[in-house]
C-alpha cells in the first residue's frame, strides 16, 4: 500500500476514534514516517499542531500504526514504543 493511502486510513481511524469530550485532533503530518513495514502517524490536538506550543500539547497520544502490507490500523502500545522512538529497531 502506498504511504498516501495509509495516511488516509490513519486519518479516518482517528476521526472514528475521537470522543465527543476531546478537543479536535489531527495527524501530525510533519512527523509521519515509515518504519518496519508500518506507517507511524503521530497525532495531537489541532491547537497544538498549529502552534507547537508545549503548553497546548496533549499527553498520552500514542501514534496510529498502519500495517502497509495487511492494511491493519490501530493505536500503538507501550510495548511498541521502540518503533517510533528508535525507527531502526
Amino acid at each position: 500500500m502506498e504511504q498516501n493511502e495509509a495516511l488516509q486510513l490513519a486519518v479516518t481511524f482517528l476521526a472514528r476514534s475521537q470522543r465527543d469530550d476531546e478537543p479536535p485532533l489531527a495527524i501530525d503530518t510533519e512527523r509521519v514516517r515509515e518504519s518496519n513495514g508500518l506507517l507511524i502517524a503521530p497525532y495531537n490536538s489541532v491547537q497544538y499542531l498549529a502552534s507547537r506550543d508545549a503548553r497546548e500539547q496533549l499527553l498520552d497520544c500514542w501514534p496510529i500504526l498502519v500495517d502497509l502490507e495487511r492494511r491493519d490500523v490501530r493505536f500503538g502500545t507501550l510495548d511498541e514504543r521502540h518503533l517510533w522512538r528508535n525507527p531502526s529497531a
